[in-house]
């Protein structure tokens, strides 16, 4: 077993109530969750893998695939949506060559479609990680994706 992922388990309780921490954990440690890392979560927690990859596939913020160094989040809520937020996530899906939920080549980025990030007054918004882009056009969006090629 790799020592982070070592590490991580010897924080919780060996109990299945410990489980959706270890995986938040996990996801940040490694920017997803890889299987063969559940395999052992599942093995050391006693659990069956299939209750692990349950709750991996269940929440929207775990993933079973690698993201990209800079996660692009458009928001697709009522106040972005009729303000033109599908174009906008169409602009980044040809700037980078990519769908929605598509992770680049370099892993530099990835890129997906969000219910609501709870910045209506700044529609439509795109968050790049932490960072909040509000009032956000067609246009705007190479100088974005500048911004995170350095």
């Amino acid at each position: 077993m790799e020592a982070k992922v070592s590490e991580i388990l010897q924080r919780y309780e060996p109990e299945q109530s410990s489980i959706i921490a270890i995986l938040q954990d996990i996801q940040e440690a490694y920017g997803y969750l890889p299987r063969e890392i559940l395999v052992e979560v599942a093995k050391e927690l006693n659990i069956p893998l299939s209750r692990v990859l349950s709750l991996a596939t269940f929440f929207q913020a775990f993933s079973l695939k690698p993201k990209g160094k800079h996660p692009i989040h458009v928001c697709m809520g009522t106040a972005c949506h009729v303000r033109g937020a599908q174009l906008i996530l169409e602009k980044f899906e040809r700037e980078l060559g990519i769908k929605t939920g598509e992770t680049t080549e370099d892993f530099n980025f990835s890129l997906d479609a969000v219910r609501c990030v709870g910045c209506c007054g700044l529609a439509p918004v795109v968050m790049v990680g932490e960072d909040v882009h509000g009032k956000v056009s067609q246009m705007k969006v190479p100088g974005i994706i500048k911004k995170y090629k350095k």
